[in-house]
């Protein structure tokens, strides 16, 4: 099935034709979507490939996402900046991707971990809007390699103990306590900065202003993911001393997510805005998957895949709005329920989705997380409580200053909307509100 998926995709390249890779995307995503999985143990492909369920539900909302991407991005094609290299750049980066979750070999994981760091830098350097997105690269390249070569040590070190590195290998060898500890750490900051947590975030903000809406929709939609993902996968290997430190984990999951949400409340460019926003929900996806419980797991993946969706649409909307006002200042781009009328139900439906209510999947997630954090400890139900009420702050603060107002003076008309636009944003919020129908098999 993958082997099928990927040749349709390589032999779309050969017409050059961007309807005819979206096209061959969402037929992935449809066959790739058909092919469950029930259980959590291992399905073995060969070649040290194999699924889960959760790399199956991370894959399948790459190819959805992509998809997007591609229907989001019709300035590059009507510019022509190069459109068929940025099929190609995409393409590429959905390979590292579908093989970075279908890795069973640590060594292979982190090759194809680092390898889609490549795709994304020469998105935001080639079709980056401002002359600072050189400085954007280099934060988000020093960032993730300064990171990742402690995982790196981590691995090697692991296959001189054990002899091997198939990652459903159990726990490390018995060594001492400090030096477990330090193992431990060298093996989870690479994933901790790709999250990001608190402390290490500064390089998504910047990565996110300054690139295109691809680079910002698989970005948040599914790089971000990459380091959940990661933690899933090493955690298990530390798993007495990670528990031992659970306490850590969350605290600065809590605390940092409180601080970025004042943080969200000060911003006046509205990726920036969005941006942050990401950084606030994972810290609570940080908390979920260092608790050790299927709650804290479940709603961690649930609300990865809920923010993949919602945050995907919102930068969807901010460059919208970008091309069409040609700035991005909240102060500029007020009072758009008069200007767009029509894109003011999906700015509405997308902010819903931000703050998890009711029906959006993340609501599902955000519902388990509170209960795997609040049982572990209730003293912890006060930073979930700041969490929750500052995400509706800030998501309000968005919609309110963006929609309501009066318009800037400058602006005189424009095009309120395009069938393509409506129908990225309607793929954006139809799964994100649908799949909650099926989310007990979550937390079932």
């Amino acid at each position: 099935m993958l082997k099928f998926i990927l040749m349709t995709l390589l032999m779309t390249l050969s017409f050059n034709s961007w309807l005819s890779v979206q096209l061959s995307l969402f037929l992935a995503s449809l066959l790739f979507g058909l092919f469950s999985l029930s259980h959590f143990s291992f399905f073995q492909f060969g070649f040290g490939l194999g699924l889960d369920w959760v790399a199956y539900i991370l894959i399948l909302l790459s190819f959805w996402i992509m998809a997007l991407v591609l229907g989001a991005s019709e300035g590059v094609k009507r510019g022509g900046a190069h459109g068929g290299l940025f099929l190609v750049v995409n393409l590429f980066l959905l390979l590292t991707l579908i093989l970075t979750f279908s890795c069973l070999d640590y060594l292979l994981f982190y090759i194809c971990f680092e390898s889609s760091l490549i795709p994304t830098m020469i998105l935001i350097l080639g079709w980056g809007y401002q002359p600072e997105r050189l400085q954007a690269g280099v934060y988000m390249l020093f960032y993730t390699l300064f990171a990742s070569l402690p995982l790196l040590i981590s691995f090697l070190s692991l296959y001189s103990y054990s002899g091997s590195l198939v990652m459903h290998l159990g726990s490390i060898p018995a060594l001492g306590f400090s030096l477990v500890v330090a193992w431990y750490i060298c093996s989870v900051v690479a994933f901790v900065v790709k999250l990001p947590m608190y402390l290490v975030h500064l390089w998504l903000p910047k990565a996110h202003v300054e690139a295109p809406v691809a680079g910002s929709m698989i970005l948040a939609g599914v790089l971000l993911k990459l380091g959940g993902y990661g933690l899933v996968r090493v955690c298990p290997l530390f798993s007495k001393v990670s528990m031992g430190l659970s306490w850590v984990w969350v605290s600065f999951g809590l605390v940092g997510g409180f601080f970025v949400s004042l943080i969200c409340l000060r911003q006046g460019d509205m990726k920036s805005l969005i941006a942050y926003s990401s950084v606030a929900h994972m810290a609570l996806v940080l908390c979920g998957l260092m608790l050790y419980s299927w709650w804290g797991l479940s709603g961690a993946v649930a609300v990865m895949v809920g923010h993949g969706l919602c945050s995907s649409g919102l930068f969807c909307l901010a460059n919208m709005s970008y091309e069409r006002l040609g700035s991005r200042s909240l102060l500029v781009s007020k009072g758009l329920l008069n200007f767009m009328p029509t894109l003011a139900l999906w700015w509405f439906a997308l902010s819903v989705g931000n703050m998890a209510a009711p029906p959006t999947l993340n609501l599902l997630g955000e519902v388990s997380l509170i209960i795997g954090v609040i049982s572990w400890s209730g003293l912890s139900g006060l930073g979930v409580a700041l969490l929750s009420f500052f995400s509706a702050a800030y998501t309000l603060y968005l919609f309110s200053l963006s929609q309501h107002g009066k318009y800037f003076s400058s602006v005189f008309s424009c095009c309120s909307g395009e069938v393509r636009e409506y129908l990225v944003l309607m793929l954006h919020w139809l799964p994100l509100n649908v799949l909650i129908l099926v989310g007990y098999m979550l937390v079932v």
